[in-house]
């Protein structure tokens, strides 16, 4: 079997930034899937999340996504890449990186400002529930706010070609 090569991996990983990216459009049925690359990390350029921070991002940010009254009937999925540089949000429309702009930075500030008990941190809700670093979580959000999300330009929207 030949495999094609898929469509994230044709991006110039070398010169992309970090930022906020439409990585694919899905037409099912009648509906538009938006997949985004919320670019935390510059690939091969600067450390990546540790697992345990990127783990409560992602609980805090699944948790958070999935309570706004405007954004929560559209999230299909929020989770980490496998690189480690970011993650992945999957909305339900067929929308452009400037559209999210405004959610993806209440987010960061929500994981910023956070000081409660991680939601989903017992043996029952996750299955991987103690791995997770809520300080190191609100060090990587500020970071990304405060470098990226608070000054973002069309260098932080589009991927390079």
């Amino acid at each position: 079997m030949e495999l094609e090569k898929i469509t994230s991996f044709t991006i110039d990983h070398e010169r992309l930034l970090r930022g906020i990216y439409v990585s694919r459009k899905d037409k099912i049925n009648n509906e538009t899937i938006t997949t985004f690359d919320i670019r935390m990390k510059e690939p091969n350029r600067e450390p990546v999340i540790d697992n345990p921070a990127l783990h409560t991002i992602e609980h805090l940010g699944a948790t958070f996504l999935r309570s706004n009254k405007e954004w929560k009937d559209r999230v299909i999925y929020f989770g980490p890449m496998g690189c480690r540089t970011g993650v992945y949000l999957l909305l339900a429309g067929d929308l452009n990186s400037k559209d999210i702009v405004k959610l993806v930075t209440d987010m960061f500030e929500f994981i910023s400002d956070f000081s409660a008990e991680i939601p989903g941190t017992c043996a029952h809700d996750c299955g991987n529930y103690l791995d997770q670093n809520l300080s190191m979580a609100k060090w990587e959000s500020v970071k990304f706010l405060n470098e990226v999300l608070k000054n973002i330009g069309e260098k932080n929207l589009t991927y390079p070609s």
